[in-house]
Protein backbone atom coordinates (compact mmCIF):
# COMPACT_ATOMS: atom_id res chain seq x y z
CA UNK A 1 0.00 0.00 0.00
CA UNK A 2 2.86 2.32 0.80
CA UNK A 3 4.48 1.49 -2.51
CA UNK A 4 1.25 2.29 -4.35
CA UNK A 5 1.06 5.64 -2.59
CA UNK A 6 4.62 6.48 -3.63
CA UNK A 7 3.85 5.58 -7.27
CA UNK A 8 0.72 7.73 -7.18
CA UNK A 9 2.64 10.62 -5.71
CA UNK A 10 5.30 10.32 -8.40
CA UNK A 11 2.70 10.29 -11.16
CA UNK A 12 0.99 13.36 -9.76
CA UNK A 13 4.30 15.14 -9.47
CA UNK A 14 5.11 14.27 -13.05
CA UNK A 15 1.79 15.65 -14.22
CA UNK A 16 2.31 18.87 -12.32
CA UNK A 17 5.77 19.33 -13.76
CA UNK A 18 5.78 21.97 -16.50
CA UNK A 19 8.33 23.03 -19.01
CA UNK A 20 10.20 26.04 -17.63
CA UNK A 21 9.02 29.28 -19.23
CA UNK A 22 11.45 31.25 -21.38
CA UNK A 23 12.65 34.44 -19.72
CA UNK A 24 11.66 37.06 -22.30
CA UNK A 25 13.65 39.87 -20.74
CA UNK A 26 16.89 37.87 -20.65
CA UNK A 27 16.38 36.81 -24.24
CA UNK A 28 15.64 40.40 -25.27
CA UNK A 29 18.75 41.71 -23.51
CA UNK A 30 20.91 38.96 -25.02
CA UNK A 31 19.86 39.92 -28.54
CA UNK A 32 20.62 43.58 -27.86
CA UNK A 33 24.01 42.80 -26.36
CA UNK A 34 24.85 40.69 -29.40
CA UNK A 35 24.24 43.77 -31.57
CA UNK A 36 26.39 46.04 -29.40
CA UNK A 37 29.15 43.41 -29.19
CA UNK A 38 29.36 43.39 -32.97
CA UNK A 39 30.55 47.00 -32.91
CA UNK A 40 33.10 46.18 -30.22
CA UNK A 41 34.58 43.10 -31.82
CA UNK A 42 34.31 43.75 -35.58
CA UNK A 43 36.90 45.78 -37.44
CA UNK A 44 35.64 45.22 -41.01
CA UNK A 45 33.92 48.49 -41.97
CA UNK A 46 32.99 47.38 -45.48
CA UNK A 47 30.95 44.31 -44.60
CA UNK A 48 27.25 44.94 -45.45
CA UNK A 49 24.78 44.71 -42.63
CA UNK A 50 22.84 41.96 -44.41
CA UNK A 51 25.86 39.69 -44.01
CA UNK A 52 25.75 40.09 -40.25
CA UNK A 53 23.39 38.88 -37.52
CA UNK A 54 22.05 42.37 -36.88
CA UNK A 55 18.87 42.06 -39.04
CA UNK A 56 17.99 38.73 -37.42
CA UNK A 57 18.65 40.06 -33.91
CA UNK A 58 16.44 43.09 -34.53
CA UNK A 59 13.66 40.84 -35.79
CA UNK A 60 13.88 38.67 -32.68
CA UNK A 61 13.71 41.74 -30.45
CA UNK A 62 10.64 42.97 -32.27
CA UNK A 63 8.94 39.57 -32.04
CA UNK A 64 9.57 39.50 -28.29
CA UNK A 65 8.07 42.96 -27.84
CA UNK A 66 4.95 42.06 -29.82
CA UNK A 67 4.51 38.72 -28.03
CA UNK A 68 5.00 40.31 -24.63
CA UNK A 69 2.40 42.98 -25.36
CA UNK A 70 -0.17 40.34 -26.29
CA UNK A 71 0.40 38.58 -22.96
CA UNK A 72 -0.01 41.78 -20.95
CA UNK A 73 -3.12 43.74 -20.06
CA UNK A 74 -4.18 46.87 -21.83
CA UNK A 75 -2.73 49.22 -19.21
CA UNK A 76 0.36 47.14 -18.42
CA UNK A 77 3.84 47.65 -19.82
CA UNK A 78 6.05 44.64 -20.27
CA UNK A 79 9.55 44.38 -18.88
CA UNK A 80 11.10 44.26 -22.36
CA UNK A 81 9.37 47.45 -23.44
CA UNK A 82 10.44 49.11 -20.20
CA UNK A 83 14.02 48.05 -20.85
CA UNK A 84 13.86 49.47 -24.39
CA UNK A 85 12.56 52.81 -23.10
CA UNK A 86 14.75 53.14 -20.02
CA UNK A 87 17.99 52.28 -21.84
CA UNK A 88 17.11 54.43 -24.86
CA UNK A 89 17.56 51.65 -27.37
CA UNK A 90 15.69 53.57 -30.08
CA UNK A 91 18.05 56.51 -29.61
CA UNK A 92 21.06 54.25 -30.03
CA UNK A 93 19.58 52.66 -33.15
CA UNK A 94 19.09 56.13 -34.67
CA UNK A 95 22.74 56.94 -34.05
CA UNK A 96 23.83 53.67 -35.67
CA UNK A 97 21.56 54.32 -38.66
CA UNK A 98 22.89 57.84 -39.11
CA UNK A 99 26.47 56.52 -39.09
CA UNK A 100 25.53 53.91 -41.75
CA UNK A 101 27.80 51.44 -40.02
CA UNK A 102 27.81 48.74 -41.12
CA UNK A 103 26.74 49.76 -44.64
CA UNK A 104 22.96 49.52 -45.00
CA UNK A 105 22.27 50.00 -41.29
CA UNK A 106 19.96 52.95 -41.95
CA UNK A 107 17.59 50.74 -43.94
CA UNK A 108 17.51 48.20 -41.11
CA UNK A 109 16.74 50.89 -38.55
CA UNK A 110 13.93 52.29 -40.71
CA UNK A 111 12.43 48.82 -41.08
CA UNK A 112 12.63 48.21 -37.34
CA UNK A 113 10.90 51.52 -36.55
CA UNK A 114 8.22 50.89 -39.18
CA UNK A 115 7.37 47.45 -37.82
CA UNK A 116 7.66 48.60 -34.21
CA UNK A 117 5.13 51.43 -34.73
CA UNK A 118 2.74 49.37 -36.85
CA UNK A 119 2.73 46.16 -34.80
CA UNK A 120 2.64 47.59 -31.29
CA UNK A 121 -0.93 48.26 -30.20
CA UNK A 122 -0.16 50.75 -27.45
CA UNK A 123 0.16 54.42 -28.30
CA UNK A 124 3.83 55.22 -27.76
CA UNK A 125 4.51 58.37 -29.79
CA UNK A 126 3.78 60.63 -26.84
CA UNK A 127 6.70 59.14 -24.87
CA UNK A 128 9.87 61.22 -25.00
CA UNK A 129 12.11 58.18 -25.53
CA UNK A 130 10.04 57.34 -28.59
CA UNK A 131 9.26 60.64 -30.30
CA UNK A 132 12.76 62.11 -29.82
CA UNK A 133 14.52 59.33 -31.79
CA UNK A 134 11.59 59.35 -34.19
CA UNK A 135 12.20 63.03 -34.93
CA UNK A 136 15.91 62.36 -35.50
CA UNK A 137 15.12 59.52 -37.87
CA UNK A 138 12.69 61.71 -39.82
CA UNK A 139 15.50 64.22 -40.37
CA UNK A 140 17.53 61.46 -42.02
CA UNK A 141 14.84 60.92 -44.67
CA UNK A 142 14.68 62.42 -48.18
CA UNK A 143 18.30 63.53 -48.15
CA UNK A 144 20.02 64.12 -51.53
CA UNK A 145 21.46 60.91 -52.96
CA UNK A 146 19.60 58.71 -50.49
CA UNK A 147 19.63 54.98 -51.26
CA UNK A 148 16.84 54.10 -48.86
CA UNK A 149 13.86 55.92 -50.40
CA UNK A 150 11.73 52.78 -50.28
CA UNK A 151 12.26 52.29 -46.55
CA UNK A 152 11.91 56.02 -45.87
CA UNK A 153 8.55 56.24 -47.66
CA UNK A 154 7.24 53.20 -45.79
CA UNK A 155 8.46 54.58 -42.45
CA UNK A 156 6.82 57.98 -42.99
CA UNK A 157 3.58 56.35 -44.12
CA UNK A 158 3.50 54.30 -40.91
CA UNK A 159 4.14 57.45 -38.86
CA UNK A 160 1.28 59.28 -40.57
CA UNK A 161 -0.99 56.26 -40.08
CA UNK A 162 -0.26 56.29 -36.34
CA UNK A 163 -1.00 60.02 -36.25
CA UNK A 164 -4.28 59.33 -38.05
CA UNK A 165 -5.08 56.76 -35.37
CA UNK A 166 -4.00 59.03 -32.49
CA UNK A 167 -4.32 62.65 -33.69
CA UNK A 168 -3.16 64.10 -30.37
CA UNK A 169 0.43 62.99 -31.14
CA UNK A 170 0.63 65.30 -34.16
CA UNK A 171 2.51 67.96 -32.21
CA UNK A 172 5.14 65.43 -31.14
CA UNK A 173 5.74 64.27 -34.71
CA UNK A 174 5.94 67.82 -36.12
CA UNK A 175 8.39 68.96 -33.41
CA UNK A 176 6.13 71.79 -32.26
CA UNK A 177 6.64 71.28 -28.54
CA UNK A 178 9.79 73.37 -28.30
CA UNK A 179 8.51 76.19 -30.53
CA UNK A 180 7.24 79.27 -28.66
CA UNK A 181 3.57 80.06 -29.14
CA UNK A 182 4.23 83.81 -29.11
CA UNK A 183 6.96 85.45 -31.11
CA UNK A 184 9.53 87.57 -29.32
CA UNK A 185 9.91 91.29 -30.02
CA UNK A 186 13.42 90.63 -31.31
CA UNK A 187 12.15 88.37 -34.06
CA UNK A 188 9.47 90.91 -34.97
CA UNK A 189 12.04 93.70 -35.21
CA UNK A 190 14.39 91.63 -37.31
CA UNK A 191 11.63 90.71 -39.73
CA UNK A 192 10.47 94.31 -39.93
CA UNK A 193 13.97 95.45 -40.78
CA UNK A 194 14.23 92.78 -43.47
CA UNK A 195 10.98 93.87 -45.11
CA UNK A 196 11.74 97.57 -45.08
CA UNK A 197 8.52 99.55 -45.28
CA UNK A 198 6.38 96.56 -44.41
CA UNK A 199 4.45 96.99 -41.18
CA UNK A 200 5.38 94.84 -38.17
CA UNK A 201 3.60 91.55 -37.74
CA UNK A 202 1.29 90.86 -34.81
CA UNK A 203 2.92 89.04 -31.92
CA UNK A 204 0.66 86.02 -32.33
CA UNK A 205 1.41 85.51 -35.99
CA UNK A 206 3.53 82.61 -37.10
CA UNK A 207 6.64 82.85 -39.22
CA UNK A 208 4.87 81.87 -42.40
CA UNK A 209 2.89 85.15 -42.28
CA UNK A 210 -0.13 83.24 -43.50
CA UNK A 211 -2.03 82.71 -40.29
CA UNK A 212 -3.38 86.24 -39.95
CA UNK A 213 -3.47 89.44 -41.98
CA UNK A 214 -0.69 91.99 -41.94
CA UNK A 215 -2.06 95.11 -40.28
CA UNK A 216 -0.92 98.57 -41.27
CA UNK A 217 -1.51 101.85 -39.53
CA UNK A 218 -4.34 103.02 -41.77
CA UNK A 219 -6.15 99.89 -42.80
CA UNK A 220 -6.23 96.15 -42.48
CA UNK A 221 -5.27 94.19 -45.58
CA UNK A 222 -7.27 91.21 -46.65
CA UNK A 223 -5.94 87.74 -45.79
CA UNK A 224 -5.07 87.20 -49.43
CA UNK A 225 -2.99 90.35 -49.58
CA UNK A 226 -1.18 89.43 -46.39
CA UNK A 227 0.43 86.31 -47.81
CA UNK A 228 4.18 86.27 -48.10
CA UNK A 229 5.37 87.70 -51.37
CA UNK A 230 8.21 85.21 -51.69
CA UNK A 231 6.47 81.86 -52.11
CA UNK A 232 9.17 79.83 -53.76
CA UNK A 233 9.38 76.18 -52.68
CA UNK A 234 10.30 76.07 -49.00
CA UNK A 235 13.40 73.96 -48.31
CA UNK A 236 14.56 75.47 -45.04
CA UNK A 237 13.14 72.73 -42.77
CA UNK A 238 13.89 69.03 -42.70
CA UNK A 239 10.77 68.00 -40.83
CA UNK A 240 8.07 65.53 -41.75
CA UNK A 241 6.23 67.76 -44.22
CA UNK A 242 9.38 68.78 -46.11
CA UNK A 243 10.50 65.15 -46.32
CA UNK A 244 7.15 64.10 -47.75
CA UNK A 245 7.20 66.89 -50.33
CA UNK A 246 10.69 65.85 -51.34
CA UNK A 247 9.65 62.22 -51.75
CA UNK A 248 6.79 63.24 -54.06
CA UNK A 249 9.51 64.11 -56.58
CA UNK A 250 10.97 60.60 -56.54
CA UNK A 251 11.36 58.75 -59.83
CA UNK A 252 10.08 55.57 -58.17
CA UNK A 253 6.33 55.34 -58.44
CA UNK A 254 5.83 53.35 -55.23
CA UNK A 255 7.81 55.88 -53.21
CA UNK A 256 5.94 58.82 -54.73
CA UNK A 257 2.55 57.17 -54.11
CA UNK A 258 3.28 56.58 -50.42
CA UNK A 259 4.35 60.21 -50.02
CA UNK A 260 1.04 61.35 -51.56
CA UNK A 261 -0.89 59.01 -49.28
CA UNK A 262 0.98 60.27 -46.23
CA UNK A 263 0.12 63.88 -47.05
CA UNK A 264 -3.54 62.98 -47.45
CA UNK A 265 -3.53 61.20 -44.09
CA UNK A 266 -2.14 64.27 -42.34
CA UNK A 267 -4.34 66.78 -44.15
CA UNK A 268 -7.45 64.70 -43.53
CA UNK A 269 -7.18 64.84 -39.72
CA UNK A 270 -10.57 66.06 -38.55
CA UNK A 271 -10.36 65.66 -34.80
CA UNK A 272 -9.22 68.21 -32.27
CA UNK A 273 -7.07 71.12 -33.35
CA UNK A 274 -5.16 69.23 -36.05
CA UNK A 275 -6.39 71.51 -38.82
CA UNK A 276 -5.43 74.62 -36.84
CA UNK A 277 -1.96 73.20 -36.16
CA UNK A 278 -1.29 72.33 -39.80
CA UNK A 279 -2.72 75.62 -41.05
CA UNK A 280 -1.10 78.08 -38.66
CA UNK A 281 1.93 76.36 -37.15
CA UNK A 282 3.43 74.67 -40.19
CA UNK A 283 4.37 75.63 -43.73
CA UNK A 284 2.16 73.01 -45.37
CA UNK A 285 0.27 75.54 -47.48
CA UNK A 286 3.45 77.19 -48.76
CA UNK A 287 5.07 73.81 -49.47
CA UNK A 288 2.11 72.55 -51.49
CA UNK A 289 1.76 75.82 -53.41
CA UNK A 290 5.51 75.95 -53.98
CA UNK A 291 5.42 72.54 -55.62
CA UNK A 292 2.62 73.75 -57.91
CA UNK A 293 4.74 76.76 -58.90
CA UNK A 294 7.70 74.48 -59.54
CA UNK A 295 5.71 72.20 -61.85
CA UNK A 296 4.14 75.20 -63.62
CA UNK A 297 7.58 76.68 -64.28
CA UNK A 298 8.57 73.45 -66.04
CA UNK A 299 5.87 73.90 -68.69
CA UNK A 300 7.60 74.76 -71.99
CA UNK A 301 5.41 77.73 -72.94
CA UNK A 302 7.09 78.15 -76.31
CA UNK A 303 6.18 74.65 -77.52
CA UNK A 304 2.75 74.04 -75.96
CA UNK A 305 -0.49 73.94 -77.92
CA UNK A 306 -2.98 76.41 -76.39
CA UNK A 307 -5.93 74.40 -77.65
CA UNK A 308 -4.63 71.23 -76.03
CA UNK A 309 -4.02 73.08 -72.78
CA UNK A 310 -7.45 74.68 -72.78
CA UNK A 311 -9.27 71.37 -73.29
CA UNK A 312 -7.03 69.26 -71.05
CA UNK A 313 -9.10 66.34 -69.67
CA UNK A 314 -9.47 65.55 -65.99
CA UNK A 315 -6.34 63.73 -64.84
CA UNK A 316 -6.67 61.98 -61.49
CA UNK A 317 -3.59 62.40 -59.31
CA UNK A 318 -3.30 58.63 -58.81
CA UNK A 319 -3.25 57.94 -62.55
CA UNK A 320 0.35 59.13 -62.88
CA UNK A 321 1.61 56.02 -61.08
CA UNK A 322 0.11 53.63 -63.61
CA UNK A 323 0.81 55.46 -66.85
CA UNK A 324 3.83 55.15 -69.10
CA UNK A 325 5.95 58.13 -70.02
CA UNK A 326 4.98 59.67 -73.32
CA UNK A 327 7.36 60.48 -76.11
CA UNK A 328 6.73 64.19 -75.68
CA UNK A 329 8.41 65.82 -72.66
CA UNK A 330 5.91 68.67 -72.91
CA UNK A 331 3.00 66.25 -72.43
CA UNK A 332 4.71 64.75 -69.38
CA UNK A 333 5.15 68.20 -67.85
CA UNK A 334 1.50 69.06 -68.46
CA UNK A 335 0.40 65.74 -66.95
CA UNK A 336 2.53 66.29 -63.85
CA UNK A 337 1.17 69.81 -63.38
CA UNK A 338 -2.50 68.86 -63.72
CA UNK A 339 -2.02 65.74 -61.57
CA UNK A 340 -0.62 67.88 -58.78
CA UNK A 341 -3.46 70.39 -59.23
CA UNK A 342 -5.95 67.53 -58.93
CA UNK A 343 -4.14 66.28 -55.83
CA UNK A 344 -4.40 69.70 -54.20
CA UNK A 345 -8.05 69.90 -55.19
CA UNK A 346 -8.67 66.47 -53.63
CA UNK A 347 -6.69 67.37 -50.50
CA UNK A 348 -8.71 70.55 -49.93
CA UNK A 349 -11.98 68.64 -50.26
CA UNK A 350 -10.84 66.18 -47.59
CA UNK A 351 -9.13 68.65 -45.24
CA UNK A 352 -10.75 70.65 -42.43
CA UNK A 353 -12.11 74.02 -43.48
CA UNK A 354 -9.37 76.04 -41.77
CA UNK A 355 -6.62 74.08 -43.52
CA UNK A 356 -8.38 74.08 -46.90
CA UNK A 357 -8.74 77.87 -46.76
CA UNK A 358 -5.08 78.30 -45.85
CA UNK A 359 -3.86 76.06 -48.69
CA UNK A 360 -6.14 77.85 -51.19
CA UNK A 361 -4.83 81.25 -50.07
CA UNK A 362 -1.25 80.07 -50.45
CA UNK A 363 -2.01 78.93 -54.00
CA UNK A 364 -3.63 82.30 -54.69
CA UNK A 365 -0.57 84.22 -53.55
CA UNK A 366 2.26 81.93 -54.65
CA UNK A 367 0.94 80.85 -58.02
CA UNK A 368 -1.81 83.19 -59.21
CA UNK A 369 -0.56 86.55 -57.96
CA UNK A 370 3.20 86.04 -58.07
CA UNK A 371 3.43 84.00 -61.29
CA UNK A 372 0.28 84.02 -63.41
CA UNK A 373 -0.70 87.68 -63.02
CA UNK A 374 2.56 89.04 -64.52
CA UNK A 375 2.08 86.63 -67.42
CA UNK A 376 -1.47 87.82 -68.05
CA UNK A 377 -0.22 91.41 -68.09
CA UNK A 378 2.68 90.52 -70.37
CA UNK A 379 2.97 92.15 -73.78
CA UNK A 380 3.91 88.86 -75.47
CA UNK A 381 0.77 87.35 -77.00
CA UNK A 382 2.10 83.77 -76.71
CA UNK A 383 2.62 84.12 -72.96
CA UNK A 384 -0.85 85.64 -72.52
CA UNK A 385 -2.42 82.93 -74.65
CA UNK A 386 -0.86 80.02 -72.77
CA UNK A 387 -1.40 81.39 -69.28
CA UNK A 388 -5.04 82.10 -70.12
CA UNK A 389 -5.38 78.55 -71.46
CA UNK A 390 -4.04 77.09 -68.22
CA UNK A 391 -6.48 79.19 -66.23
CA UNK A 392 -9.34 78.10 -68.46
CA UNK A 393 -8.54 74.43 -67.85
CA UNK A 394 -8.00 75.02 -64.13
CA UNK A 395 -11.37 76.71 -63.66
CA UNK A 396 -13.08 73.86 -65.48
CA UNK A 397 -11.30 71.07 -63.54
CA UNK A 398 -11.36 72.47 -60.01
CA UNK A 399 -14.06 71.10 -57.70
CA UNK A 400 -12.89 72.35 -54.31
CA UNK A 401 -15.04 75.23 -53.09
CA UNK A 402 -12.10 77.01 -51.48
CA UNK A 403 -9.80 76.75 -54.49
CA UNK A 404 -12.59 77.84 -56.84
CA UNK A 405 -13.23 80.84 -54.60
CA UNK A 406 -9.58 81.88 -54.86
CA UNK A 407 -9.60 81.50 -58.64
CA UNK A 408 -12.71 83.67 -58.86
CA UNK A 409 -11.22 86.18 -56.44
CA UNK A 410 -8.15 86.39 -58.64
CA UNK A 411 -10.04 86.82 -61.90
CA UNK A 412 -13.12 88.81 -60.90
CA UNK A 413 -12.24 90.66 -57.71
CA UNK A 414 -9.04 92.14 -59.12
CA UNK A 415 -10.29 95.17 -61.05
CA UNK A 416 -7.37 95.33 -63.46
CA UNK A 417 -7.60 91.66 -64.37
CA UNK A 418 -11.38 91.70 -64.70
CA UNK A 419 -11.24 94.67 -67.06
CA UNK A 420 -8.38 93.04 -68.97
CA UNK A 421 -10.24 89.75 -69.31
CA UNK A 422 -13.40 91.38 -70.65
CA UNK A 423 -11.42 93.67 -72.93
CA UNK A 424 -9.59 90.72 -74.48
CA UNK A 425 -12.85 89.08 -75.46
CA UNK A 426 -12.68 91.49 -78.42
CA UNK A 427 -8.92 91.35 -78.96
CA UNK A 428 -7.15 91.96 -82.24
CA UNK A 429 -5.82 88.39 -81.98
CA UNK A 430 -8.52 85.83 -82.70
CA UNK A 431 -6.80 83.22 -80.52
CA UNK A 432 -6.69 85.49 -77.48
CA UNK A 433 -10.32 86.48 -78.04
CA UNK A 434 -11.37 82.84 -78.23
CA UNK A 435 -9.50 81.75 -75.10
CA UNK A 436 -10.82 84.78 -73.20
CA UNK A 437 -14.38 83.99 -74.23
CA UNK A 438 -13.83 80.35 -73.27
CA UNK A 439 -12.57 81.43 -69.85
CA UNK A 440 -15.66 83.58 -69.33
CA UNK A 441 -17.84 80.68 -70.46
CA UNK A 442 -16.15 78.31 -68.00
CA UNK A 443 -16.67 80.83 -65.22
CA UNK A 444 -20.38 81.20 -66.03
CA UNK A 445 -20.83 77.45 -65.68
CA UNK A 446 -19.56 77.44 -62.09
CA UNK A 447 -22.14 77.70 -59.29
CA UNK A 448 -20.77 80.82 -57.64
CA UNK A 449 -22.72 83.98 -56.80
CA UNK A 450 -19.79 86.34 -57.45
CA UNK A 451 -19.57 85.15 -61.06
CA UNK A 452 -23.21 86.00 -61.71
CA UNK A 453 -22.92 89.34 -59.93
CA UNK A 454 -19.73 90.44 -61.68
CA UNK A 455 -20.33 89.21 -65.20
CA UNK A 456 -24.11 89.58 -65.49
CA UNK A 457 -26.13 91.35 -62.82
CA UNK A 458 -23.78 94.28 -62.26
CA UNK A 459 -23.95 95.20 -65.94
CA UNK A 460 -27.75 95.00 -65.99
CA UNK A 461 -28.12 97.13 -62.88
CA UNK A 462 -25.73 99.79 -64.12
CA UNK A 463 -27.75 100.21 -67.35
CA UNK A 464 -31.07 100.80 -65.53
CA UNK A 465 -33.04 98.16 -67.37
CA UNK A 466 -35.27 98.09 -64.30
CA UNK A 467 -36.45 101.45 -62.98
CA UNK A 468 -37.08 101.79 -59.26
CA UNK A 469 -40.72 102.18 -58.14
CA UNK A 470 -41.83 105.82 -57.96
CA UNK A 471 -44.98 107.87 -57.36
CA UNK A 472 -45.79 108.02 -61.05
CA UNK A 473 -45.90 104.24 -61.39
CA UNK A 474 -49.73 104.16 -61.39
CA UNK A 475 -49.82 106.86 -64.04
CA UNK A 476 -47.50 104.87 -66.26
CA UNK A 477 -49.64 101.80 -65.73
CA UNK A 478 -52.75 103.80 -66.74
CA UNK A 479 -50.95 105.13 -69.75
CA UNK A 480 -49.93 101.65 -70.83
CA UNK A 481 -53.56 100.55 -70.53
CA UNK A 482 -54.63 103.47 -72.67
CA UNK A 483 -52.04 102.49 -75.25
CA UNK A 484 -53.64 99.10 -75.42
CA UNK A 485 -57.02 100.77 -75.81
CA UNK A 486 -55.60 102.75 -78.69
CA UNK A 487 -54.54 99.49 -80.30
CA UNK A 488 -58.00 98.13 -79.87
CA UNK A 489 -59.39 101.23 -81.58
CA UNK A 490 -56.99 100.82 -84.47
CA UNK A 491 -58.55 99.98 -87.85
CA UNK A 492 -56.50 96.83 -88.29
CA UNK A 493 -57.25 95.49 -84.83
CA UNK A 494 -60.75 94.31 -85.84
CA UNK A 495 -61.45 91.26 -87.89
CA UNK A 496 -64.06 92.95 -90.06
CA UNK A 497 -61.74 95.81 -90.92
CA UNK A 498 -64.38 98.41 -90.01
CA UNK A 499 -63.56 101.28 -87.67
CA UNK A 500 -65.46 101.58 -84.40
CA UNK A 501 -68.57 103.74 -84.32
CA UNK A 502 -68.11 107.44 -83.76
CA UNK A 503 -70.41 107.43 -80.79
CA UNK A 504 -67.89 105.57 -78.67
CA UNK A 505 -68.45 106.32 -75.02
CA UNK A 506 -64.74 106.02 -74.11
CA UNK A 507 -63.62 109.06 -72.18
CA UNK A 508 -60.84 111.13 -73.61
CA UNK A 509 -57.34 110.29 -72.34
CA UNK A 510 -56.18 112.41 -69.42
CA UNK A 511 -53.41 114.87 -70.00
CA UNK A 512 -49.86 113.63 -69.36
CA UNK A 513 -48.60 114.16 -65.83
CA UNK A 514 -46.50 117.25 -65.34
CA UNK A 515 -42.74 116.91 -65.31
CA UNK A 516 -41.26 116.70 -61.85
CA UNK A 517 -37.72 117.74 -61.20
CA UNK A 518 -37.48 115.06 -58.52
CA UNK A 519 -38.19 112.15 -60.87
CA UNK A 520 -35.43 109.85 -62.07
CA UNK A 521 -34.04 109.89 -65.59
CA UNK A 522 -35.42 106.44 -66.20
CA UNK A 523 -38.90 107.65 -65.25
CA UNK A 524 -38.70 110.52 -67.73
CA UNK A 525 -37.51 108.21 -70.51
CA UNK A 526 -40.26 105.71 -69.82
CA UNK A 527 -42.85 108.49 -70.01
Amino acid sequence: METFSKITSMLLHALETREPTVDLLNSFVDHWKSITNYYIETTDDSRPVKQTEIPWRLKQMLDILVYEEKQQGVEETGSCLEYLLQHKLLETLCTLGKAQYPPGMCQQVLLFFSKFLSQMQKSLLQLINVYRPLQKLIRLCALPGSKSEKEEAQFLLVVCSRVKQDPYVLRYVLELLDQPAVRTPTSDQSQASNHGAESPLPSSQSDSCASSPVQSEDSTCSPVQSEASNCSPVQSESGLLSCLLQLTKSQRGSVCLKAYQSLLLLAGLQSGSSGEILAHQTQLGELLAGRLVELYSLLPLESLDPTELQSWPHTAWSSQFSRCSSESPAADHMTNFFCWLDFLDHLMREAPQVLAVQVARSIHQCWLVDVVQPQLQNTCEQVVLLSSSVLCASVRLVQSVNLLDQLISFLLRTNTLTHLLLQRCDHISDQISMVSLSLVEELLQKPHRDILDTLVLRNLQSRSYLSPPATGQDDRHTESNEDSDDLEEDLFFFSDGQPPPLCSSSPPPPPPPPFSAHGSAADVVNR
